[in-house]
């Protein structure tokens, strides 16, 4: 998860160490920063994954802002930075609310790894807030007799076995918030029903001609111009969410390479010399990557998963 990081700090040398930190290691980015608490409000947190406050500043200091924010309805997390010692006061910041400290002066591994911890916090917490809301929809679908809506088609309530084993590999790896989990449930529904049909999915058609027969038959689009545009935003929504996959799994790799999810999935979701090549990246923080990912393979292997989940 890329964390969209706000800034209060008075002290202009600190916040630019913080923003190069983040961008450089590949954590998320800074979109907003003030010098004090006084003038900051809510709609400039509408995007807001974090809050890095100062704890003493002029004017309100980092407490006042954060109860101030808070009581106008911000629900995101706040990280506290300060060189205080005073356990009482960093108790009561505490008390009133943030999540983590970071320490002044600032150093780099500490911040990373306060981000990286919030990163995960945050990915988890959505995952479960998707599942949440898929099992109340199916529940409430169960109740009411209808169709599940996750499906225009033949797939209904009988299904959500299915569905339920597709959003648990999704949580495993990391990916149940993406914008491209309700795209990969939708192929993984339609590929079940090609195979009921007696049709081999070892070998999947051109990816371009996949998402174009998944939105067919998911999407009620008449447009031939339409159409293409909405499988090209299928194709992005698709790699970022496989890249992710990728990088949750390297990640794993890199923490602990005997870790069960990691042994279990890199070898048969991806090329292994690639996951590798991705540790590398990873533990060296380079922006760029010069790693590949099948797609094509990833679809297949993640349906094979799980029919046998």
């Amino acid at each position: 998860m890329s964390l969209r990081c706000f800034l209060i700090e008075d002290d202009p040398v600190v916040r630019k160490m913080l923003e190069r930190i983040i961008i450089e290691s590949g954590i998320g980015e800074v979109v907003g920063e003030a010098d004090d608490g006084m003038h900051v409000s809510p709609d400039q947190l509408y995007s807001v994954d974090v809050v890095l406050i100062d704890l003493l500043m002029p004017g309100l200091d980092g407490i006042q802002t954060m109860k101030k924010l808070k009581a106008q309805g911000f629900s995101g997390p706040f990280i506290m930075i300060s060189q205080v010692e005073n356990k009482e006061m960093v108790g009561q910041a505490y008390l009133h609310g943030i999540d983590t400290y970071i320490h002044k002066p600032i150093n780099r591994y500490e911040v990373v790894s306060v981000l990286k911890r919030v990163a995960e916090y945050l990915s988890v917490t959505s995952s479960l807030d998707s599942i949440r809301r898929l099992l109340h929809m199916l529940e409430k679908n169960k109740h009411s007799g209808v169709n599940c809506p996750l499906s225009h088609h033949s797939i209904g309530y009988e299904k959500t076995s299915f569905e339920q084993k597709v959003q648990h590999l999704l949580l495993i790896l990391g990916i149940a918030g993406e914008a491209g989990a309700s795209d990969l449930l939708h192929i993984m529904q339609w590929l079940a029903e090609q195979e009921r049909k007696g049709q081999t999915i070892h070998d999947l058609p051109h990816l371009k001609e996949l998402y174009i027969s998944v939105l067919r038959h998911t999407h009620n689009i008449g447009n031939e111009q339409a159409l293409q545009k909405e499988m090209r935003a299928m194709e992005q929504r698709i790699r970022r969410m496989v890249f992710q996959a990728f990088t949750h799994l390297s990640s794993l790799g890199l923490t602990d390479y005997t870790n069960p999810t990691f042994e279990h999935f890199a070898p048969r979701l991806f090329d292994f010399e690639e996951i590798r090549l991705r540790m590398q990246e990873l533990e060296s923080a380079e922006k760029t990557t010069k790693c590949r990912t099948n797609v094509k393979k990833f679809l297949t292997a993640f349906y094979m998963e799980v029919k046998g989940a």
